[in-house]
């Protein structure tokens, strides 16, 4: 199987506006309110004004919201991307470090670092993005532009996607599960709920999935086995004299409902999500009996409950400042392990063409190896240029978009911003980029930003959209 290698489309004209003006602009290249120069305005301005363009020069194909579900594996402290999945072997041991091999995949042109032999054997099923660019390289001003698509610093705290999801999906979903989980700590950045309220915050389970026993905060009660949690409901019933005395009552009565579901989720199908126990050792074993891998069995199992928004926050994380090469040595196995089987464990369920799979860092991280004390061999953060991996939901796998130069230090090819990345996703997921989002003061707010608003744009990743 060949990969298609996309060239660089041509970059879209900006509209010189005032930033600062932002959201007035945009309400008025709506209403046509700009005086002469505004109705000359071109049908290309008008789509960047609106959100973000599909890709420039390009006919834009319709795009079917076919994601159900989206896995988000977040690699928190930005994980290395000449050192994974743009490796550039001719670059020299100041680049590549202690890492100087490519490995080829099971597609033809796509080739991978070393660490990586099992993803190596999945390229049919993702897609890379080789030049994802923001150039901000702060944790958490680079962590909100990528979760939200909005430039850090606005008057305004936008949500994260999962927060977008959980309001937009809220009104359909009917699992007991939230509709946004995290696996299984808070990445703690930024607050993920951002102006939406308490409401949207995420359900971050706790415990690790790779214990004895899922200890799933508010659902698995540490130091109680279930059946002495159930014996206590038992004798709770019992007691409750004045409850059956009054079961007419509507108040009792939506109480009981609430008591009932609550339940459900402790000890009923909520609980058995979480309960990994219940697939076989040898898939267990094949995710990798580690957190990371445990942590993506998990996720699958979210899936199948139809939780609509699941992110695992890759445990340790990659802040590689120092002792950088044993940290990747450690750690890419694992990831390369649980991924590649998460990849194949969602199509052998029927589940991979439903559920979008994105997993990357805030950014990446410096391509040229920082000998110098304190680093020793470390790499810092970078954001003018890494890598993200997407597949499933209608996203086609077995292709490249984009590229970085020949020592992965600058974009080359077709690049790629928050907003595109996020748009793509929103859209291949039926939520509308223009929607507006409810603020409690009124303000006025978009699930991402518009080209007026100075959001710099490449185009949707229409070329791996079906």
């Amino acid at each position: 199987m060949k990969s298609r290698i996309h060239p660089t489309p041509a970059t879209p004209p900006g509209l010189n506006l005032n930033a600062g003006h932002a959201m007035n602009r945009r309400e008025a290249l709506r209403l046509g309110l700009l005086g002469t120069s505004g109705l000359c305005l071109s049908n290309m301005a008008l789509a960047a004004a609106d959100g973000p363009p599909a890709v420039p020069g390009a006919a834009t194909p319709p795009i079917h919201a076919r994601a159900k579900s989206v896995i988000q594996i977040f690699l928190w402290g930005g994980m290395s991307h000449i050192d994974t999945w743009d490796p550039k072997p001719d670059a020299g041991s100041d680049y590549m470090g202690e890492f100087r091999k490519a490995i080829p995949t099971n597609v033809d042109g796509i080739q991978l670092g070393e660490l990586f032999p099992n993803l190596a054997k999945q390229a049919d099923k993702y897609s890379l993005i080789r030049s994802m660019t923001h150039r901000n390289n702060g944790h958490e001003t680079a962590a909100y532009l990528m979760q939200t698509g909005h430039a850090p610093g606005e008057r305004l705290a936008y949500p994260s996607v999962g927060a977008v999801f959980s309001h937009f999906k809220s009104p359909g979903y009917k699992g007991l599960i939230p509709p946004y989980v995290v696996l299984t700590q808070p990445q703690g950045r930024f607050s993920e709920e951002g102006f939406l309220g308490p409401k949207m915050k995420p359900f971050a389970t706790g415990g690790d999935p790779n214990a004895a026993r899922f200890e799933v905060e508010g659902v698995v009660s540490r130091g109680i086995p279930d059946a002495r949690q159930l014996a206590r409901r038992e004798l709770l019933v019992k007691m409750d004299t004045m409850g059956a005395a009054m079961a007419a009552s509507p108040q009792l009565a939506a109480s009981e409902e609430a008591k009932k579901l609550a339940y459900e989720l402790i000890l009923g199908q909520g609980r058995d999500v979480f309960d990994l126990t219940k697939e076989q050792p040898e898939l267990r074993d094949r995710y990798g009996r580690h957190t990371f891998g445990q942590d993506c069995l998990a996720a699958r199992r979210l899936v199948e409950a139809g939780v609509p928004y699941i992110v695992i926050n890759y445990p340790g994380g990659w802040d590689t400042h120092s002792n950088h090469f044993n940290t990747m040595r450690r750690q890419c196995p694992q990831l390369d392990q649980g991924l590649a089987m998460l990849l194949q464990d969602l199509q052998d369920h029927g589940l991979l063409e439903t559920t979008i799979v994105w997993c990357c860092g805030e950014f990446g991280r410096g391509p040229k190896v920082d000998w110098q004390p304190p680093w020793n061999g470390g790499r810092n953060h970078y954001g003018n240029v890494f890598s993200v991996l997407v597949a499933g939901g209608g996203f086609k796998g077995g292709h490249l978009v984009g590229a970085s130069d020949k020592r992965a230090e600058e974009v080359q090819d077709r690049p790629v911003y928050p907003v595109d990345l996020l748009g793509s996703i929103y859209a291949l997921s039926g939520i509308d980029t223009k929607a507006r989002l409810p603020h409690p003061m009124g303000t006025e707010a978009f699930v991402l930003p518009a080209a007026v608003e100075g959001a710099k744009s490449g185009g949707l990743l229409t070329e791996i959209m079906s």
